[in-house]
């Protein structure tokens, strides 16, 4: 699959419920631990941003400047996370690998103009691994652009609401 997109293309429109399914998608390819479909949802210049709480209970606004959980300015950062997840490279994925569950509500399109979409949504994710199993849970905000043969994520932004965390936390916990 190519991530150019031909801005000659028309745009289009998606419904809540292709919205919907999408995200689903995406979910699912993390449950699944299926990792190069779940790339395959990220645009080349998608930024990846969970910011964090500073010491006033306010969230961290740049990424350049300020402390993050997770910052990858494009999809080469994703792509090397998932990489280190596959082979093993990285003390936060010692085996097993977690499994997981992602649950979304609240879906909601903040703006749709010309193919590019914003919106919302809570989850609430779990997490099983060592016979203990975790949650989390946020809200995240995506823009998608629709203008290509399928949709692709171009930025995502994810809050961690409960980040006081006793571990690691990563990509496929949020």
């Amino acid at each position: 699959m190519s991530d150019t997109i031909d801005i000659d293309r028309p745009a289009r429109a998606l419904t809540f419920d292709q919205i919907q399914a999408f995200l689903y998608a995406e979910a699912r390819a993390l449950d699944d631990r299926q990792w190069d479909d779940w790339l395959t949802f990220y645009h080349d210049d998608c930024d990846f941003w969970m910011p964090a709480w500073d010491d006033f209970d306010k969230l961290t606004e740049d990424p350049q400047s300020e402390i993050s959980l997770i910052y990858y300015a494009d999809k080469s950062g994703i792509r090397d996370r998932v990489f280190r997840i596959q082979t093993d490279r990285s003390s936060a994925t010692s085996l097993p690998e977690p499994r997981t569950n992602h649950n979304l509500s609240n879906i909601e399109i903040i703006s749709q103009k010309d193919g590019i979409i914003k919106l919302r949504f809570n989850w609430q994710s779990l997490s099983y691994r060592y016979a203990v199993t975790d949650q989390h849970w946020g809200t995240s905000f995506y823009t998608i652009d629709a203008r290509g043969e399928r949709p692709l994520i171009t930025s995502k932004k994810i809050v961690l609401k409960n980040d006081h965390i006793h571990h690691v936390i990563d990509v496929y916990h949020i």
